[in-house]
């Protein structure tokens, strides 16, 4: 049997920490101290939200509006718990093997998972800035895109072809992906909702996620093209430059600053007509220059042909399937919602590499994604 390496010696050395004043600590040397007469818990802070958040702002109350009800958490907010929730699902940690665009990823580049944190971050300096519930719009934000399918959003295309109201992501994610977390309606409404082509969100924040999900991805996905040397900064338009700047840190400081400045002097979430059209220029820009160039719609149509393929499998064999739709006697109609759903939980890897192995496709005819970037 091999010997322990020294540093697993000394990692195991410190299971049981260091013995303290009536406590344990983490490190053999006392640290920090921190004034606290009583643990910090929910009522306390939705007594903070109910005093310091601005008129219009989502406030937590007890348990939430839930659709199965639940006992309210001592220490966390309804909203605090749905965060919580979205960060632990299955759905969420798929996301790191999705593709975010279709730019054959490498090591570096955006998956989907990096992309809902990116979401959020700009999110919630635009809620701080605005002074509207940070927790709401962070777990908004981290579960926008629990309804994407592998290979970038050519999965919805994939799927059109066996719903009869189409698949979206964000409803699919709201109304299928996470329902069994039992979200706040809010969070649920403002992932469901957060598309530009979908209703108003029934909440500021999530009107603010809709803003951080377009100016993060603008932003990302061109520095993913500039570093995979799909297109230069330099080819940027001088009007997006000029009212923007050039790079990912000059562009989400500028339209955050926009955003929170419009809320300030207009009451409702949006930007002033100029940021607005400098966000639109570079969004045009990425659109011809990196999600419609014939790489990407080459490998668009690889990940539909694939998808299609396995949704139309898994239709005609339910027992291949988890949980065989089969057994449980559902119908044909629900044979097809769970075949869409299985595909659509898939990572790329797993996909693509399904595809191979359960409907022997040759792997030259398989799209890249995440583990098959060039």
């Amino acid at each position: 049997m091999p010997e322990l390496q020294p540093r697993a010696i000394a990692w195991a050395e410190t299971m049981t920490g260091h013995a303290g004043d009536r406590l344990v600590r983490a490190h053999r040397d006392p640290g920090g101290r921190i004034e606290l007469e009583a643990p910090i818990l929910r009522l306390q802070r939705e007594a903070w939200e109910a005093e310091h958040l601005r008129p219009g702002a989502a406030l937590a109350v007890g348990a939430g509006e839930r659709a199965l009800p639940e006992e309210p958490d001592p220490e966390r907010t309804c909203f605090e718990r749905d965060r919580d929730r979205i960060v632990h699902s299955t759905a969420f940690r798929r996301l790191a093997g999705k593709t975010q665009v279709v730019v054959y990823p490498t090591d570096h580049q955006r998956t989907r998972l990096t992309h809902a944190l990116e979401v959020a971050q700009v999110a919630t300096s635009i809620a701080r800035g605005v002074g509207a519930n940070v927790t709401l719009a962070e777990a908004i934000a981290l579960g926008h895109d629990c309804g994407h399918g592998p290979g970038g959003h050519a999965s919805e295309d994939a799927f059109d072809a066996f719903l009869s109201n189409g698949y979206n992501h964000g409803p699919w994610g709201a109304d299928v992906v996470l329902t069994g977390l039992n979200l706040c309606s809010q969070t649920l409404d403002g992932i469901r909702n957060h598309s530009w082509s979908r209703p108003v969100p029934a909440t500021v924040e999530g009107e603010i996620v809709s803003w951080a999900d377009r100016i993060a991805y603008c932003a990302h996905d061109l520095e993913d093209a500039a570093s995979a040397g799909i297109l230069s900064l330099d080819d940027l338009p001088a009007e997006v430059v000029a009212a923007c700047g050039r790079t990912r840190r000059q562009q989400l400081g500028a339209f955050v600053r926009a955003v929170v400045g419009t809320v300030a002097a207009t009451g409702q979430v949006g930007m002033a007509p100029e940021a607005a059209a400098a966000l639109a220029a570079l969004r045009a820009f990425n659109y011809e220059r990196i999600y419609t160039r014939p790489d990407s719609l080459a490998q668009a149509a690889a990940v539909i042909e694939v998808l299609r393929a396995l949704v139309t499998y898994y239709c005609e064999h339910p027992a291949a399937m988890p949980g065989d739709p089969a057994v449980q006697g559902l119908d044909a109609g629900d044979v097809v919602q769970a075949a869409v759903t299985y595909v659509a939980g898939m990572t790329d890897r797993f996909a693509f590499e399904t595809a191979g192995d359960l409907l022997g496709w040759d792997p030259d005819r398989l799209p890249r994604g995440i583990g098959r970037g060039a």
